[in-house]
């Protein structure tokens, strides 16, 4: 079976967090299983993990040119795993893969978070007294669930996160596969090479995507969130509002423009609503500083840091309550609200603080995977970090977090670089043409091509703009 990720990210630990990786010099099957069982556990809520047979690790990090194993254990390991794994309770069957690497070949145990957790396996299991035991990750070792910790485990492998459940209402059809295609090439995953050729149902299931007995298959939610150009028919309003209030919403609120409502899938919301910020918001100011060599550059919203905080509205979001993500662009900030609001596990001073916001339930735990894997977030925990400091290089005030106290909404608002606040909303330094001018051809537009997504009227602008710039 191939992995639905790059072997390299793995050996480099790059787009999966390195507590979901270890690394196995060779065959250990009483090491090897208690980590499948943690794995599976999965008490962090982080999307279980991988583990890669034959391969030499000094300080946490993988020995190059991999030795793998010898070839005449390849199979035999394999046989192996698939006689142990009757031991794990419930039923639980993590997924193999061989890879090549550096001429040698390794073996790669997939192991995501199970559905039926918790899970328990012998201590040793290749011992002839078997006696089972609850495991779980301790940062990048697998250790004995006991007490406190096992209660912890028993609530939380009691709820599995939403975008992890079958969904009867999502069908095979319902997948695009030019987008599946599109994402495992972008991650360099082997599966891409024949996604075309293999029925939808069996890619999905090599990914992981599919669960239930083989009598009541279901496709898991994240699949239609990742890979279905149709989201709002299946989860309504999931979808990315943007409102433009260029003298500001309490100062004229009658003064508004609403673009075409975005749709699609998760990751084509994302890149549609930042193309059109950058396009028609973001501005840069270049000033000349005496005696330097380098001018100063600010922008007046960084765009890495609307990257981040679009990219978590849409990977936070409920996608059971139908509202909209909703971004509000005003002179002084731009405001990004989404529904609901932070996990009961964050403490309030941290919202306030704006800083880490660390929880240890996810609402859409493999979404987040996802989006990482395609390199469109940061990771768990990192992402109001990431906006932080962004914002600080840009020598923008810190970004601000709003919710109310039955965390019904996540409001954060991005502040304006002090350089161009109080100014008319432009769409770039060197265009005199206010906002209103701009958005009233975009409206003209529209009325012209209704059926037109928000991202083609983009373009089209843009290319008027080069043209207007070339000739005047």
């Amino acid at each position: 079976m191939a992995l639905p990720v790059n072997i390299e990210d793995l050996l480099c630990k790059r787009k999966v967090e390195s507590e979901r990786i270890e690394f196995k010099e060779g065959w250990n099957p009483d090491s090897i299983y208690r980590s499948i069982c943690a794995f599976a556990n999965d008490i962090d809520n982080i999307g279980g993990g991988y583990i890669l047979i034959g391969v030499e690790e000094k300080n946490g990090m993988a020995q190059r040119p991999i030795k793998g194993l010898p070839p005449e254990q390849i199979d035999s390991i394999q046989r192996k795993i698939l006689s142990l794994n009757k031991f794990i309770k419930p039923a639980y069957t993590p997924r193999l893969s061989v890879e090549e690497i550096d001429g040698n070949n390794i073996i790669v145990i997939w192991v995501p978070s199970g559905t039926d957790r918790p899970y328990t396996v012998p201590e040793r299991i290749t011992a002839k007294e078997k006696k089972e035991k609850f495991f779980v990750r301790y940062g990048s070792s697998s250790i004995e669930a006991k007490d406190e910790l096992l209660d912890q485990l028993r609530e939380m492998s009691a709820k599995v996160p939403f975008d992890e459940r079958g969904n009867d209402e999502i069908k095979y059809e319902d997948i695009s596969m030019a987008l599946l295609r599109d994402y495992l090439v972008k991650v360099k995953s082997k599966l891409a090479q024949n996604v075309l050729t293999t029925p939808v149902e069996e890619t999905l299931s090599s990914m992981g995507l599919i669960t239930g007995p083989k009598e009541h298959r279901q496709i898991k939610n994240v699949a239609a969130m990742m890979f279905c150009e149709h989201l709002y028919e299946i989860f309504p309003y999931s979808q990315i509002e943007i409102v433009i209030f260029p003298e500001g919403r309490e100062k004229n609120p009658k003064n508004l423009f609403e673009p075409p409502v975005i749709k699609g899938a998760v990751p084509q919301m994302i890149k549609e609503a930042l193309t059109y910020l950058r396009t028609v918001i973001i501005q840069e100011s270049i000033v000349k500083v005496p005696d330097r060599m380098e001018a100063e550059r600010h922008f007046n919203y960084p765009y890495a840091a609307l990257e981040e905080a679009i990219t978590n509205a849409m990977y936070h979001r409920d996608y059971t309550i139908h509202e909209p993500v909703e971004i509000t662009v005003e002179p002084d900030r731009i405001s990004i609200l989404s529904f609901s609001g932070p996990d009961r596990s964050i403490s309030d001073e941290a919202i306030k603080n704006a800083t880490s916001l660390r929880s240890r339930r996810y609402r859409n735990r493999r979404l987040g995977d996802f989006l990482k894997e395609a390199g469109m977030t940061e990771g768990r925990a990192t992402g109001i970090p990431t906006i932080q400091q962004a914002l600080e290089a840009n020598g923008s005030p810190k970004a601000t977090i709003t919710t109310d106290e039955y965390r019904t909404f996540f409001l954060i608002d991005i502040p304006c670089h002090k350089i161009f606040a109080g100014q008319p909303l432009r769409i770039n330094k060197n265009s005199d043409d206010k906002v209103e001018n701009i958005l009233e051809d975009m409206y003209n537009d529209i009325k012209q091509h209704p059926n037109d997504t928000l991202a083609q009227i983009v373009e089209r602008y843009k290319e008027k703009d080069i043209q207007r710039r070339r000739f005047g």
